[in-house]
């Protein structure tokens, strides 16, 4: 899959870690058991609370306990390691989507409300991760970059559910326009269950809902016509 390139943060894509890094001098106070990922776990916790802009070398390194100076053992700057932030999100976002994909069973409505389930858990039970894709979204309003990655992102995940839908409805353009709309309505889930005094009634509600008029009705629909068409075949019962 092509990965997007342009200017801005996610230009930049020199993984951490990588010889590019192991090349640089390690600094007189590395930790040696601080990673890369301690760095990017810190700064995606930044970004949950205050946003990109919140993502400053030396105020992640005071929350790690550590001074700043270890942090170039690990990336070049502060661009990349946005760079790496926004890539190690995607990276985890394809994969999650492909096991999606994959995971298939014989019951296909069962197959989609499980889908449903796995996609209004996105966010988090913390809903950490659903503030860290709402700060992408609106940095990826002024990086072209970071906005054919969220493009892609969303494209692979509307196929995900269109592919599910395919196998109840049987009818591959519904099954598109179906997506859409269930994608929409687990958006608009995401953004009600993220207002204070949501709970888990809301949350219950909100899947049902989605849940009935998004994947059973369709289902029970598109199933009634075979059911007929069925019966008709078996002919005069004698």
């Amino acid at each position: 899959m092509n990965k997007p390139s342009g200017r801005g943060p996610a230009a930049k894509r020199a993984p951490a870690g990588s010889a590019k890094a192991a090349a640089r001098p390690r600094p007189d106070d590395a930790t040696p058991s601080m990673g890369p990922d301690d760095w990017l776990d810190a700064a995606h916790a930044a970004v949950v609370a205050g946003g990109f802009d919140a993502v400053r070398v030396l105020s992640l390194a005071r929350s790690l306990g550590i001074t700043r100076g270890s942090f170039y053992w690990h990336f070049a700057d502060h661009a990349e390691l946005v760079a790496a932030l926004i890539e190690r999100w995607f990276r985890r976002e394809l994969e999650a989507d492909r096991a999606l994909q994959a995971a298939a069973g014989e019951d296909p409505v069962a197959d989609l409300l499980t889908l449903l389930d796995a996609a209004l858990a996105r966010g988090g039970e913390d809903l950490a991760d659903l503030r860290f894709e709402l700060a992408l979204r609106t940095l990826g309003r002024t990086d072209p970059a970071v906005a054919r990655m969220l493009a892609e992102v969303d494209a692979v995940r509307l196929g995900v559910f269109a592919a599910k839908l395919r196998r109840v409805l049987g009818d591959t353009r519904e099954a598109s326009d179906l997506a859409a709309l269930l994608y929409v309505a687990v958006a608009g889930a995401h953004q009600a269950l993220a207002r204070p005094g949501s709970d888990a009634g809301i949350a219950a509600y909100l899947r049902e809902l989605i849940a009935e008029h998004l994947i059973r009705r369709p289902a029970a629909a598109a199933a009634a016509p075979r059911r007929g068409a069925a019966r008709r075949g078996r002919g005069p019962v004698s």
